[in-house]
């Protein structure tokens, strides 16, 4: 049996609420600006994410929208979309700037739209079947 995978391994990954609507939308919109492929994904609470977060030493409670493993780091809430941001392509990486918000401030804001997003944006009940663009960007 080979061991569980590392975010070292595999670059910059992120770990989804597939049901979401929000989320699905955000890793298509991800994937749009991210030409290079350098991003990868898994849903948060699947078997393979659960391996990362081991393996990235995270044992606590996570947010339930989204996280970022990347260069031995886990981000999460605010600081993951900024770091998602910085790496697509121009002119996202401009978001970067929000980092003079106080962390505690630019966390009030997220956890406030991710509190909100089944009933502003839909859940997914269903599994749909991810495009071959997509599919090759999954890593579960």
């Amino acid at each position: 049996m080979s061991p569980p995978p590392t975010a070292a391994d595999q670059g910059a990954i992120v770990l989804f609420d597939a049901t979401c609507l929000l989320c699905l939308g955000a890793v298509r919109f991800v994937i749009r600006r991210d030409p290079r492929a350098r991003i990868r994904f898994a849903a948060l609470h699947s078997a393979t994410a659960g391996a990362l977060l081991a393996a990235a030493g995270v044992t606590g409670p996570l947010p339930d929208s989204v996280v970022l493993l990347a260069g031995g780091r886990v981000f999460t809430r605010s600081a993951a979309v900024l770091e998602i941001a910085r790496r697509l392509r121009a002119p996202w990486p401009l978001l970067g700037v929000l980092r003079v918000v106080p962390r505690c401030l630019r966390d009030w804001v997220y956890d406030q739209v991710a509190r909100r997003r089944y009933r502003w944006f839909g859940r997914n009940d269903a599994c749909g079947v991810p495009t071959p663009e997509v599919r090759g960007r999954l890593l579960d």
